[in-house]
């Protein structure tokens, strides 16, 4: 990988600030000094800039509490996207599934395809919980229903765990993440959802972590993730 390459990836900066710092003679590759961005490096280089060592990660791994009005994209010309709320330079990051642009909670991103692929695999059976909120008293037999397939007329739903809050507030558990997916399974029960939030995807949740913020996967979770 070329040397400036490497730096930009790892956040010191971009690739025309990188530049300008190994002209600077800044850097050092196993204990020499590199001033050329197109230098090669391996992973298993030592590489300091000034007296700190820059370690290379492949892959980054986050979890966000997405807020509402913003749209599960890398850009866009006409809506923030989520990716404006994560600190990092790196640009092969991308969110894992989607999240409506009105419906907050639990969003992952990274940039490993391998687990992109993954996750949103229906071989998988990833579970994701929802908190909701609808218009209207929810049906006495809403548990029942929700246990059984679901016609959504372009795919048919699995089964989905029912948890009622209140009349009007529930938590529901699918396995899959189709378009608009769970406000049109309320919807086939005569509720308009009105809020909506994803609280669990598999191992995570939102614990701790406020609308808008975001915090690094540990270890223990991406292994989690990953079986």
């Amino acid at each position: 990988m070329r040397l400036d390459k490497f730096l930009a990836d790892m956040s010191l900066g971009t690739r025309s600030e990188v530049k300008k710092i190994i002209a600077s003679k800044r850097i050092k590759v196993n204990g020499l000094i590199v001033n050329k961005a197109d230098y090669q490096v391996k992973e298993a280089d030592e590489i300091y800039f000034d007296d700190q060592l820059i370690n290379y990660v492949d892959y980054e791994y986050y979890v966000l509490n997405k807020p509402k009005g913003y749209i599960c994209a890398t850009e866009d010309k006409n809506y923030p996207v989520v990716m404006e709320l994560i600190n990092s330079k790196r640009k092969d990051l991308v969110p894992i599934g989607r999240l409506d642009k009105d419906t907050e909670g639990l969003l992952l991103i990274s940039n490993d395809g391998k687990l992109n692929h993954h996750l949103l695999s229906p071989k998988s059976h990833v579970i994701k919980k929802y908190y909701v909120e609808v218009d209207t008293k929810i049906p006495e037999n809403a548990e029942e229903i929700f246990a059984r397939e679901m016609d959504l007329g372009d795919f048919i739903a699995k089964p989905a765990l029912f948890e009622r809050i209140n009349e009007t507030s529930a938590y529901l558990s699918i396995t899959e993440g189709k378009y608009h997916q769970v406000k049109r399974m309320f919807e086939k029960i005569g509720c308009t959802v009105t809020y909506l939030k994803r609280m669990e995807f598999k191992n995570l949740n939102l614990d701790g972590l406020d609308v808008g913020k975001y915090r690094s996967l540990t270890e223990e979770e991406i292994s989690n993730l990953k079986n």
